[in-house]
């Protein structure tokens, strides 16, 4: 939220607090028999929890002069009665300074947090480059929790002498044991990508990197690509959610590649197999993780990619990542459960 929508809402829930005031003056003054002034710091209280300290401050004092005023109303100067509902609404407006306070210091700890988070996800996860000779990218990361932007999924794209190469991942769990795996991961890959020929050894490559680190409990899928420049895909799949491909507007239906049986994922010894398709100038590859097509509505559904194929047929790449993105927040109902990676790739022709 930007910083005009932030003072907007702040004026906002400041006024909510404001009219709790005054609707218990107005009972509390017009309603024979009732004696609120006790409670008028339940408004400060509100206050606490939802504004600054310096209105919080403000609203209290309010509280705090209406109940030393409330004798006008209640007829009862000098009372026994007052005092006590006086020293009650100074004590509610001083607890509330106290949690208006704490609840500042923990939301500019979680900031720091959040930025430290979103620091080393982008340290981790490069952006991608828009074009490699004929081919066209596009990524998007969406965390499941909006206070903590960073997860074990991960993606990358390399230039290798072998042509232009791709991976998208999942580690399982999360937290920063699972960042520390992806980021190894991607290291891994990068290096593998550039040195070795065969798309199955970088895979392998892999497996030894996360045996080697990973505990015993701990693995990794992923999905493994090769662009030629003739127009072949080389496709690698390890216990991975196949890649769709997903023909210009008006073609043939969004295809599931068929990319082998399955195996087991990374860091469980698997022993990859490399299948190859083509793809012609428009087409487009759409590679993700589970928590795109894992993701459910209120009646249990899961999210189609296939379904939604045609909102990343047409436009640019960011903006059908865009129409995808939306339209699963949309299902899931603005509450995802798990951190989704996209990665959407196009065959330009030799003009483009």
């Amino acid at each position: 939220m930007d910083a005009g929508g932030a003072r907007t809402r702040d004026d906002l829930l400041l006024s909510v607090c404001w009219l709790v005031l005054l609707g218990a003056i107005f009972i509390d003054a017009t309603i024979p028999g009732v004696a609120l002034s006790g409670s008028y710091g339940l408004a400060a209280v509100l206050a606490g929890a939802l504004v600054t300290v310096r209105r919080t401050v403000g609203i209290g004092t309010a509280v705090v002069a209406a109940s030393a005023m409330s004798f006008v109303w209640n007829d009862n100067p000098g009372s026994l009665e007052w005092g006590l509902r006086l020293l009650v609404a100074a004590a509610l407006s001083a607890t509330a300074v106290a949690i208006a306070a704490s609840r500042q210091r923990r939301e500019k700890r979680l900031a720091q947090m959040t930025l430290i988070a979103e620091t080393a996800q982008r340290a981790i996860l490069r952006a991608l480059p828009t074009a490699v000779g004929d081919v066209g990218f596009a990524a998007r990361y969406v965390s499941a929790a909006e206070e903590a932007r960073i997860g074990g999924d991960l993606y990358e794209v390399v230039s290798t002498a072998y042509g232009t190469r791709a991976i998208v991942g999942d580690v399982k769990g999360k937290g920063l044991d699972a960042v520390q795996l992806a980021a190894t991961v991607l290291g891994a890959f990068r290096r593998a990508a550039a040195s070795l020929p065969d798309l199955t050894g970088v895979a392998r490559e892999l497996d030894t990197v996360v045996t080697s680190v990973a505990g015993p409990e701990d693995f990794v899928t992923a999905v493994l690509v090769q662009f030629g420049p003739d127009g072949s895909l080389a496709v690698v799949n390890i216990a991975h959610m196949p890649p769709v491909l997903i023909h210009p507007a008006g073609g043939a239906p969004a295809q599931v590649l068929d990319t082998g049986d399955p195996v087991p994922p990374l860091g469980l010894h698997p022993q990859p197999t490399l299948t190859r398709t083509t793809w012609g100038p428009g087409t487009r590859l759409l590679l993700y993780t589970d928590g795109t097509s894992e993701s459910r509505d209120s009646q249990g559904r899961f999210f189609e990619v296939t379904a939604h194929a045609g909102l990343l047929s047409q436009g640019t790449l960011e903006q059908a990542l865009d129409r995808l993105v939306s339209a699963l927040t949309h299902h899931v109902g603005h509450q995802l459960t798990d951190d989704v990676a996209l990665v959407l790739a196009e065959r330009r022709s030799d003009h483009t």
